[in-house]
């Protein structure tokens, strides 16, 4: 079977669809710039790979380093992936369904709950993070975790269902240093309905 690449994925809307909580010119430098850089980095990477994978020769690359990229990028991609899904046009009452309202409340007490937990932790991520609401498939929880960097190794194995890029180039532009008005601004495009979607089936207890 020939081997595959990665490829950039087509934005769920349009540059300006997002607007007046995330501009159009803030939104193509994330989209065309940061998430096309990791899919070309782990395209590259995969490049060599096939080459020490064909070649004869005793000379290699540090494969230590390599892999550490490569799951740096991969991570990037998969999570810039889910960011764009968990984002919607704004407008309208913007509440889950009846149905998540309830797995909500089950595991966070409220819509508020959720929100307030979910913003704290966002902002107060150091440097270059994530927060992310994971499905943990062990005890059909929804749980929410930080994530330095692209790193997806916190709780491995579980869904991430919504993810909001706390990286300083997802939100500089358009709030500056303002990580709290950021946060705030999210909730009124959250895509609840791309969230109830990945649940999918599962049990959420």
């Amino acid at each position: 079977m020939e081997k595959g690449f990665y490829k950039l994925p087509e934005l769920p809307y349009g540059l300006d669809s997002l607007e007046p909580v995330i501009s159009e010119t803030q939104l193509g430098i994330h989209y065309t710039k940061h998430h096309k850089s990791y899919v070309e980095k782990a395209n590259e990477i995969l490049g060599i790979l096939d080459s020490i994978a064909s070649d004869e020769s005793s000379e290699r690359p540090d494969i230590g380093i390599l892999y550490r990229k490569l799951t740096f990028n991969v991570g990037g991609i998969v999570l810039h992936n889910l960011y764009w899904k968990s984002m919607r046009s704004p407008g309208g009452e913007n509440i889950p369904s009846s149905n998540l309202m309830e797995i909500i409340e089950r595991n966070f007490g409220s819509l508020h709950s959720l929100k307030m937990q979910f913003s704290e932790l966002a902002v107060n991520i150091e440097g270059s993070g994530w927060a992310v609401i994971f499905h943990c498939t062990m005890t059909g929880r929804l749980l929410i975790a930080p994530i330095q960097s692209h790193n997806l190794n916190i709780y491995p194995g579980f869904k991430p269902v919504l993810a909001l890029d706390m990286w300083e180039h997802a939100y500089y532009l358009d709030y500056k240093n303002d990580k709290k008005g950021y946060i705030q601004k999210f909730w009124e495009i959250a895509n609840w309905d791309q969230l109830e979607k990945d649940l999918g089936q599962a049990a959420v207890s």
